[in-house]
């Protein structure tokens, strides 16, 4: 009897079977002569081609807003939207806002109540000041 391989199809788990980036689609929004749009029309003449280039899978829009503050918009694939004031920065730093938008999952910011998520105790248990060495004083008042 010959040996077969099972045959098996993967689960695509996200991060570990096939990545897939969260942020759809950036919106670049400006204005043409105010200064405080100065640093995203210079990112936009000068590192957006470069930026879109590297980044195909992201779908880049860049429409003028006429005496308005710069925004990027970020759109992610569970439908939320998330945008960011770009006023007054500069080039290098509407290109870290850029970034920060790619990189983002989309789901609202959420306080971290307890950092470790286990199913399992502490070996040791939980700690309490009353636990630990005792502290031994001598009557001059110094530690044994």
């Amino acid at each position: 009897m010959p040996l077969r391989a099972i045959p098996a199809v993967a689960k695509s788990q996200n991060g570990v079977g096939a990545f897939i980036l969260q942020c759809k689609r950036l919106e670049f929004h400006f204005c043409d002569w105010a200064g405080s749009s100065r640093g995203m029309n210079s990112f936009i003449r000068h590192t957006l081609p470069k930026f879109a280039r590297e980044n195909p899978q992201i779908e880049i829009t860049v429409s003028p807003r006429p005496n308005k503050h710069p925004v990027i918009k970020g759109h992610y694939i569970n439908g939320r939207e998330k945008a960011i004031c770009v006023r007054n920065l500069e080039q290098n730093q509407v290109l870290q806002k850029a970034e920060l938008l790619k990189n983002a999952n989309g789901e609202k910011l959420k306080k971290v109540k307890k950092p470790v998520i286990s199913m399992n105790e502490s070996v040791r248990g939980v700690w309490s000041g009353l636990h630990g060495h005792k502290l031994v004083l001598s009557n001059e008042g110094k530690e044994q």
